[in-house]
This record gives C-alpha cells, sequence and structure tokens, in this order.
C-alpha cells in the first residue's frame, strides 16, 4: 500500500509563508500526475494545484501568483510553496498522486491563516 505522508502545515498571520511536503513511500518518476487540494469548513475538497508526469502545471484562479507546486523525484516528495497567505486560504491540505492503476492520497494537514 502506497503512503503519502504530508508535513508543514500550521498557523500563519496573513501575508506569511508556507511550504508543504508530501513524502510518498514509492518512486513518483513515472506519475501520471501531483498535485494537491484543500477542503475547508462545510465545503468539498477543491484542487489548489496539479503537476503533470511532463511537467505542465495547472493552478486554482484563487492561488495563482501566490502557491507552486514542485516535485523532487530523488526525495519522492511534492512540494506546495505557499505565499502571500490569505484567510480564505485556511483549509485542511491533501497530496494526490495519480498512477496509471489508481491513485492515493495523503491524511492532510491543516493551514490556518489569522491575525
Amino acid at each position: 500500500q502506497v503512503q503519502l505522508v504530508e508535513s508543514g502545515g500550521g498557523l500563519v498571520q496573513p501575508g506569511g509563508s508556507l511550504r508543504l511536503s508530501c513524502v510518498v513511500s514509492r518512486s513518483i518518476s513515472t506519475v501520471y500526475a501531483v498535485g494537491w487540494y484543500r477542503q475547508a469548513p462545510g465545503k468539498e475538497r477543491d484542487l489548489v494545484a496539479v503537476l503533470t508526469g511532463i511537467g505542465s502545471s495547472k493552478y486554482a484562479d484563487s492561488v495563482k501568483g501566490r502557491f507552486t507546486i514542485s516535485r523532487d523525484n530523488a526525495k519522492n516528495t511534492v512540494y506546495l510553496q505557499m505565499n502571500s497567505l490569505k484567510p480564505e486560504d485556511t483549509a485542511v491540505y491533501y497530496c494526490n498522486v495519480v498512477w496509471s492503476k489508481g491513485s492515493n492520497w495523503g491524511q492532510g494537514t491543516q493551514v490556518t491563516v489569522s491575525s
């Protein structure tokens, strides 16, 4: 069973930055895509950013220019750099990896943006 472990969440003031990490228990060098999603209380889980296996990326309009998704194949790790954070970015952030035969999710990490 593939495991994804997220870290890096926490409490940050508006305008601050956080970097989320997602360590995957197997090689991510041949994945179809890696992505970050978030779910705020009472809302559905939404796509934040996705990075395909060929290197193209896509972001939610609400985070464009502020968030950057990246991956380090040597470390089997996916990152989400979040800058200029806003209170509306508060949510549980989930890592997702899509393989040829399915996908896996992490357990989530809480991000709270508040003064």
